[in-house]
């Protein structure tokens, strides 16, 4: 395991106890949130109390199935980066984040077509996996006629990243699709709903994401669904055959409790043949991209060459 990073470490760390102090003095929530706390949860930017920045450049559309997408298209297209966002499949949305959208677009030359799928506890699984199947399914049918271009890229954040290795996974095993997707790209995602040592390890820190709150959000995604049931392969991508997936980057913090789900994945991934690239941002919390830190302006624009560069 190779950290990067460490030249921001205090930087970091002191952005995480920042972070923490405000989050004591607010109260802790216990249990499944109600409607009202849910609608003003979804109405909020992730990791903030606003709500996001839509932009003129994103156009909202339904692709066939039903499932509605935001598409950014800049004036070159060398590729088309489908899209999950995060939010624990219970928060987020497809319009959450159009100016990081907009300028991975700009920049990295690519269309970018972000999943608005549908989410828990209204919709549990396996309703946001179908969405995110179908809008999969949509692009390598119309890639070439939509966007001119049948290099086509996965990924996404945290929930978002999870929902990509299944979207893969389901091409492969219902479709006999490979192949069409040539990088995935991974940001400190849970593979293991099971719970990952590290995950029923971290605690009660008040970070954006600890062992409560990924055990909360596991029940309001599979209800009625018991660890070890988690672990079937179509829940748990950690305990699938990765055989036959494209290149990936895979990122997480030393600070996020999801940080075994990436060595781990990034271990099977390499021995079931495909190359993978891991990083392990030093101090970073879950989430840490949503906040204005150096390691956040770095992390983006790898991104950026990762996703402008693969696949090619």
């Amino acid at each position: 395991m190779i950290i990067t990073d460490e030249d921001c470490l205090a930087e970091t760390l002191a952005f995480n106890a920042q972070f923490e102090a405000t989050a004591a003095r607010r109260p802790a929530r216990e249990g499944t949130p109600g409607a009202d706390l849910l609608a003003t949860l979804r109405r909020n930017r992730l990791g903030g109390d606003t709500p996001p920045t839509r932009l003129p450049y994103g156009q909202d559309r339904v692709v066939e199935g039903g499932v509605k997408v935001r598409v950014f298209v800049p004036d070159r297209v060398d590729g088309v980066y489908l899209h999950f966002h995060g939010g624990g499949w219970a928060f987020g949305s497809a319009d959450g984040q159009d100016e990081r959208l907009w300028l991975l677009a700009e920049r990295a030359r690519l269309a970018v077509v972000s999943v608005d799928y549908r989410l828990a506890p209204e919709h549990p699984f396996p309703a946001g996996p179908d969405d995110c199947e179908v809008a999969a399914r949509w692009l390598v049918k119309h890639a070439a006629a939509e966007f001119g271009t049948e290099r086509l890229l996965i990924g996404g954040e945290s929930a978002g990243a999870h929902l990509s290795v299944v979207t893969l996974l389901r091409l492969r095993d219902r479709h006999g699709v490979t192949g069409a997707f040539r990088a995935a790209h991974l940001l400190f995602g849970p593979f293991d709903l099971s719970m990952t040592p590290s995950q029923r390890s971290f605690g009660s820190r008040r970070l954006l994401s600890n062992s409560d709150t990924l055990r909360r959000t596991y029940e309001l995604f599979t209800p009625g669904i018991g660890a070890e049931q988690r672990r079937d392969p179509e829940v748990s991508p950690l305990f699938a055959d990765l055989a036959g997936l494209p290149t990936a980057r895979i990122v997480v913090g030393t600070e996020d409790p999801l940080l075994d789900d990436s060595l781990f994945l990034a271990r099977r991934w390499q021995a079931a043949g495909s190359p993978v690239r891991l990083g392990v941002v030093a101090g970073a919390m879950h989430g840490f991209t949503l906040f204005p830190l150096t390691v956040t302006e770095r992390e983006l624009r790898r991104e950026r060459d990762f996703l402008s560069t693969t696949g090619r």
